[in-house]
C-alpha cells in the first residue's frame, strides 16, 4: 500500500485535484481531504500492488495541474522578469504569442511539457509520501521552467521580427502617401514568389538594381521580389494591378496591400492572366 498527501491552499488547484482524482485509472483507491494547520490536504491511498503505475497515474495527474491551472502564469511571470522593458501591451502580445507556438504542433509540445513534468512528479513521488505544491513548483521542476523560457525567447524573436514589419510598412505608407505618384498604372505578373513589372503599355519594366539604386530595400526582405517593391515604390503608380497565376497570396502580396492599400487591384482571370499562365512566369 502507498499513500500520497498533496498539499496546497489554493482552492481552484484542490478542486481541480478532487476532479480529476475522481477518474483515475487505477484501484482500489480511497480519497480524503483534510486541512490541518498550514494547508489543505488531499490524501490519495492506493490499497493495491502496482506502486510504479500508481505513482505515474498520480504524476500524470499533477502534470495535467500545472499545464492546465499555472502555465499561463508561469509564461507571464518569465516575460515580466526577462523582458521587463517591454509595455504591458507588447508583454500582452508576446504570451498570445507564446500559445501561437503551442498551437502550431499542439501534440509535440504538449508532449514535452508533459514528460517533463511527470518525470519530476515521479521521481519526488517514489521516494516521498507528501509533496507541498508550492515549493515542489518553486524548486523541482527546472526543465519545464526552462523549457517555458525557451519558448518565451522564441515569442520575443518573432514578435521583434514582426515588429519591425509593421514599423517598415508603417515607414513606406507614410512616404508614398507624401509623394506624387509617377505613373499611372503598374501590372505585377506574380507566381512561385517570382514577380515581373509591366508598364501600362504592358511593356516589360527593368526592376534591376541598376536602375532602381535599391533605395528603399529594408532589411526586411522578400527575396527575388525586392527589386519589385523597390520599383513599385520608385514608380508610385496611381493602381498596382496584381495578376496572381497562382492564385497565391503570400506574404509579398499581403505587404504590397499594406503598403499601398487601395492602391492594389488583385485578378486571377484577366487577358494577362491567360498570357501568362500560359507561358508561365
Amino acid at each position: 500500500m502507498k499513500s500520497v498527501c498533496i498539499k496546497t491552499n489554493n482552492l481552484n488547484l484542490l478542486n481541480y485535484l478532487l476532479n480529476e482524482l475522481d477518474y483515475i485509472e487505477i484501484e482500489p483507491v480511497i480519497i480524503s481531504s483534510n486541512e490541518f494547520k498550514n494547508y489543505k490536504n488531499i490524501i490519495v491511498h492506493y490499497r493495491g500492488n502496482d506502486n510504479k503505475k500508481f505513482v505515474h497515474e498520480i504524476s500524470c495527474i499533477l502534470a495535467c495541474l500545472i499545464i492546465d491551472e499555472l502555465e499561463e502564469s508561469f509564461l507571464k511571470n518569465i516575460i515580466f522578469k526577462n523582458y521587463f522593458y517591454f509595455d504591458s501591451i507588447e508583454k500582452k502580445r508576446i504570451l498570445d504569442m507564446c500559445f501561437d507556438i503551442f498551437t502550431d504542433d499542439f501534440n509535440l509540445y504538449f508532449d514535452k511539457k508533459y514528460n517533463y513534468l511527470i518525470k519530476s512528479f515521479e521521481d519526488y513521488l517514489v521516494i516521498n509520501k507528501s509533496i507541498i505544491l508550492s515549493g515542489f513548483l518553486n524548486f523541482r521542476i527546472k526543465d519545464y521552467m526552462s523549457f517555458l523560457e525557451n519558448i518565451v525567447d522564441e515569442a520575443v524573436n518573432a514578435f521583434v521580427v514582426e515588429k519591425e514589419y509593421l514599423e517598415f510598412v508603417s515607414l513606406l505608407k507614410m512616404y508614398i502617401n507624401s509623394q506624387n505618384c509617377n505613373s499611372n498604372i503598374v501590372h505585377l505578373i506574380y507566381n512561385n514568389e517570382n514577380s515581373i513589372l509591366l508598364d501600362e503599355n504592358k511593356d516589360i519594366i527593368n526592376v534591376s538594381n541598376d536602375i532602381f539604386k535599391a533605395k528603399y530595400l529594408s532589411d526586411i526582405t522578400f527575396s527575388s521580389n525586392d527589386y519589385a517593391l523597390n520599383g513599385l515604390l520608385t514608380l508610385l503608380p496611381k493602381k498596382i494591378h496584381v495578376h496572381l497565376i497562382d492564385n497565391c497570396v503570400d506574404e509579398f502580396i499581403h505587404t504590397l496591400g499594406l503598403i499601398f492599400e487601395n492602391r492594389v487591384e488583385v485578378c486571377t482571370d484577366c487577358n494577362i492572366c491567360k498570357i501568362y499562365k500560359k507561358i508561365k512566369v
